[in-house]
């Protein structure tokens, strides 16, 4: 038996899943969840094998609560299911340590299959979510120049600088805390080897229009 604990702010949502997850005898929800701060209080007690989160809560976001989660209780596996099939969500989600990453007008069948095999151990990603992840990837095996030294994550970042977005801004598109965001913003610069966020900025723009040649790379002196 794979015990379910659901999280989703909509009640109606959660008690459909329930209602889709016991018609598979093999699965058992044991808990539901509207919030973060109510996850975090219930589901340490109930120890299940899987945690079904949404995205968008109302005091937070599933991808950082997985990476809570999955810190707390190391045996927990975690499928995110939402509506939203944005790239960043899923890479984040993976990185956070999700086992799996469905859209929400998955087939009840495939839903059941998803929790199966995430509480299984196995990982898993639906066909859309798995098709996008790896056309992000095959794009960013081809990156060089200054961003050569940069992790997915960083590189997103700076594009997410250069569009002129505060940190607030930014952890609301990336799924992270502020304080989160502050600390990637320090450490982009300085593998940059820039000292300002302005020129963060500038230099973004300029990747955007080819113009690599006068970007500065890591280590290289800034020029004020």
């Amino acid at each position: 038996m794979i015990t379910v604990f659901l999280v989703d702010d909509h009640e109606v949502v959660r008690r459909g899943v329930a209602d889709l997850l016991g018609t598979d005898p093999g699965l058992k929800v044991v808990g539901e969840a509207s919030t973060a701060a109510q996850t975090m209080a219930r589901i340490t007690a109930l120890r299940p094998d899987v945690a079904v989160l949404d995205v968008r809560l109302p005091d937070g976001n599933g991808i950082e609560l997985c990476r809570e989660l999955r810190s707390r209780l190391p045996g927990l596996n975690v499928l995110i299911l939402t509506s939203y099939t944005d790239e960043e969500a899923m890479l984040n989600a993976i990185l956070a340590g999700a086992g799996g990453y469905a859209i929400k007008d998955i087939q009840g069948a495939q839903l059941t299959n998803a929790v199966r095999e995430v509480g299984s151990g196995h990982s898993l990603l639906d066909t859309r979510a798995a098709a996008t992840l790896m056309a992000k990837l095959r794009t960013n095996a081809t990156v060089d120049g200054p961003l050569a030294g940069l992790t997915e994550r960083e590189r997103a970042l700076l594009d997410l600088i250069g569009e002129g977005l505060t940190n607030a801004q930014i952890a609301q598109r990336m799924y992270l805390a502020e304080k989160t965001i502050k600390n990637y913003v320090s450490r982009l610069l300085a593998k940059l080897g820039l000292e300002r966020r302005t020129q963060a900025a500038v230099l973004a723009a300029r990747l955007r229009t080819g113009e690599h040649a006068d970007a500065p790379r890591p280590g290289a002196p800034v020029v004020r």
